[in-house]
């Protein structure tokens, strides 16, 4: 089959035609890729900000349709369609236990199996899934069932930017109706938390980026207000009279862009942080401005998500035409165009490509 595979940080993904998976093992899932979703966690792996072992196939925004299953799985058959989720939400571990399933204690096992193999070399998926295949091995809890009437090339997203973004404001930041929302980044993980935000019904919603072709696609989504960076605190001004918003959320991962966004806020605000920044990046607060502020700062990880709750909540929003799946697609592509999309994504000129692999 047909696999792109990074083997160095900072170089293009190659393309090629031998690469196989291996055996199915208990409990896990193969499963034939219908389209992928290229999201910037992917470049983020390419620039070495998100650490991963290489060589690897990257891709983990993914959708397609079981082949076959292992000894032990029995929520799931071959023809069942899947979106796949990159935390397992196994369901029986400390974290899912207490209800934090996007922090299941066996996604790092998940993570550290290889599946692929190109010759004699068995090599790993990004974040144990490798979407950048046509088809892939995942263990059964990470491949959610859906109807096999939903289709699949217009899902994929769900897998991991709609789910981050839109989840990140109903489920971490819990944005009520009628407040104030800025959000900090307008690629496809802050598009979907504008989409959030306006689910949740904030009264205003303003976009932040520094390209304004950006700002305005960002409108068509339910901004209600674009500004580029140097223009936040005039329109902080404008938009809340100088006080600040109620929730503040950032989709990039810079130091700066953090720190923007627990500034936005007012006090007593929540300022969520979505985006992936650099393990070697520091953010500096004073000590005083926490107890003075009483601002909440959070992280986000996958939108704060149940994949088996949201997943479906997510799918029935967008038949009732509540959240906007299509839109966000601005270009398909073949597996062999990969490299262009990630410079496509990087120059800004793209919400999402999606890989169709049929």
């Amino acid at each position: 089959m047909k696999a792109a595979i990074l083997w160095e940080l900072g170089k293009d993904l190659e393309v090629r035609g031998d690469v196989g998976v291996t055996g199915l093992g208990p409990n896990d899932v193969h499963v034939k890729v219908v389209s992928s979703g290229v999201c910037h966690s992917d470049v983020s792996v390419q620039n070495g900000t998100i650490p991963l072992m290489l060589p690897a196939v990257l891709g983990h925004e993914g959708a397609g349709i079981v082949q076959e299953v292992g000894k032990g799985v029995n929520g799931l058959a071959p023809g069942d369609h899947v979106i796949l989720s990159f935390t397992p939400a196994c369901r029986v571990c400390r974290s899912c236990m207490r209800g934090q399933s996007y922090l299941c204690e066996t996604t790092m096992q998940m993570m550290m199996s290889p599946h692929f193999k190109v010759g004699d070399k068995v090599i790993g998926g990004m974040t144990g899934c490798g979407t950048f295949a046509q088809e892939m091995i995942v263990p059964e809890g990470a491949a959610i069932k859906v109807d096999n009437d939903i289709p699949l090339n217009v899902v994929s997203l769900i897998g991991c930017g709609v789910t981050t973004g839109v989840g990140a404001a109903i489920n971490t930041a819990q944005i009520k109706p009628g407040s104030s929302v800025c959000v900090i980044g307008c690629g496809g993980v802050g598009i979907a938390a504008i989409q959030g935000a306006r689910i949740a019904g904030a009264a205003e919603i303003l976009a932040v980026d520094t390209l304004p072709k950006k700002l305005e696609m960002a409108k068509k989504f339910g901004a209600t207000h674009g500004v580029q960076p140097k223009d936040l605190e005039d329109a902080k001004k404008t938009i809340t009279g100088g006080e600040g918003f109620d929730y503040a959320l950032e989709c990039v991962g810079h130091p700066q862009t953090i720190r923007a966004t627990y500034d936005a806020v007012r006090r007593g605000g929540t300022a969520v942080i979505v985006g992936v920044g650099r393990m070697d990046q520091k953010i500096e607060f004073s000590a005083f401005e926490f107890f003075y502020a009483d601002k909440t700062l959070r992280g986000s990880m996958y939108g704060s998500a149940n994949v088996r709750t949201d997943f479906p909540r997510l799918l029935r929003l967008w038949k009732a035409g509540k959240l906007d799946l299509e839109g966000m697609i601005s270009r398909r592509i073949k597996l062999e165009e990969i490299n262009d999309a990630f410079r496509a994504m990087q120059a800004g000129e793209v919400i999402r490509s999606v890989i169709d692999y049929n």
